[in-house]
């Protein structure tokens, strides 16, 4: 029988915060005094990491954290829709903002916002709009946060990443929190126009502290210390395995079984499944023999493969690089993810469209 208790502090849905979260404090802080400074020294950071690693938790904080400043102006836009118009239409709704437009008398009537000014021409593009709008801000010593969660390199996300680069050169007080996996940020950054988000600094979000689940497992569910850094190892650090086993212990504090199996299939339906097969077929080759080499001896892994040093590093740089696999230790290779290893010996033969 599962628990009647409906104030699970885990949550397994993606992108919502969780009542229970273990903080990346050492990260937060350095990209908070960074944007937050006098002169700041950056206007970008771009966050990466593997599924279900924590990149829009850690972006929603940092939001929220930033945002609560009184000279900051935060905006959240999606890479599915007209990004530039809607961030003038966000910015725009503003108080503070729509009190300087009728101020100024710049006519946005065109975008649905202020009143139609007479004798004055509608502004009918975007980036002018933008300019004139981030002008006043700034004579204001005001400044704009932008969040985008999981970019992905379509058009709009090209046009805007564009726009904001000459914004930028305009010196206007603009900042630009990014989500992506690797290959999309990748895929941008190498767009010929865009080449200036290689220069951007990039947060590749880490397995959180095991000390600091193995702290929330103790404290939730009554754990002595060695049950409770146990149960937190089983997690390896992955952000999503920390919340799915937490929920389920939480469900079914007194079925071992159900936890187990209940943890296994959440990974692998909501996680693996994807992970695998965005993995290009060379990858999924390289990750099978990774699978088979307990020790994660790279030795091993290149004699299953029959592969030498400069044959096998590219792929074994690009595992990790996606977050698949951590090659903290010399001469060895592990995964990042929890079970990974058997989701692969049980799932290798999968059929996918080659690359």
């Amino acid at each position: 029988m599962g628990s009647e208790r409906n104030d699970n502090p885990f949550t397994l849905d993606f992108g919502r915060e969780p009542a229970e979260v273990i903080p990346r404090a050492g990260a937060m802080e350095e990209l908070v005094c960074a944007f937050t400074a006098e002169s700041p020294s950056q206007h970008i950071t771009l966050i990466s990491g593997i599924r279900g690693c924590g990149k829009t938790v850690f972006m929603t904080e940092a939001n929220k954290r930033i945002g609560a400043r009184k000279d900051w102006i935060t905006v959240e836009l999606s890479p599915e829709q007209d990004m530039l118009s809607a961030l003038v239409a966000k910015l725009g709704s503003e108080k503070i903002l729509s009190r300087m437009i009728q101020q100024t008398q710049i006519n946005l009537s065109f975008f649905g916002l202020g009143v139609k000014v007479e004798g004055n021409t509608p502004i009918t593009n975007s980036e002018i709009a933008l300019d004139r709008m981030l002008a006043d801000l700034k004579k204001h010593r005001k400044r704009v946060l932008i969040c985008i969660d999981e970019a992905v390199n379509n058009q709009n996300m090209r046009i805007f990443a564009s726009t904001f680069q000459i914004l930028l050169r305009k010196e206007h007080p603009v900042f630009l929190i990014m989500t992506g996996l690797y290959d999309n940020i990748r895929a941008l950054q190498n767009q010929k126009t865009l080449t200036f988000l290689y220069r951007a600094p990039r947060i590749n979000l880490q397995p959180l502290n095991i000390g600091s689940m193995a702290d929330s497992y103790q404290r939730i569910f009554e754990l002595d210390r060695e049950a409770a850094v146990q149960m937190a190892r089983e997690t390896r650090g992955y952000p999503f395995a920390f919340q799915v086993l937490g929920y389920f212990r939480y469900k079914y504090p007194q079925d071992k079984e159900r936890i187990r199996q209940m943890y296994k299939q959440y990974l692998e339906e909501y996680v693996y499944e994807k992970v695998w097969a965005e993995c290009s077929a060379m990858d999924r080759k390289v990750a099978s023999a990774i699978a088979q080499t307990p020790d994660g001896k790279i030795s091993k892994i290149r004699e299953i493969l029959k592969m030498d040093t400069n044959q096998f590093n590219p792929y074994r740089a690009r595992l990790i690089r996606k977050g698949i696999v951590d090659g903290g230790i010399y001469g060895e290779l592990h995964f990042t993810l929890p079970l990974f290893e058997n989701f692969i010996l049980e799932n290798e033969n999968m059929s996918f469209p080659e690359e």
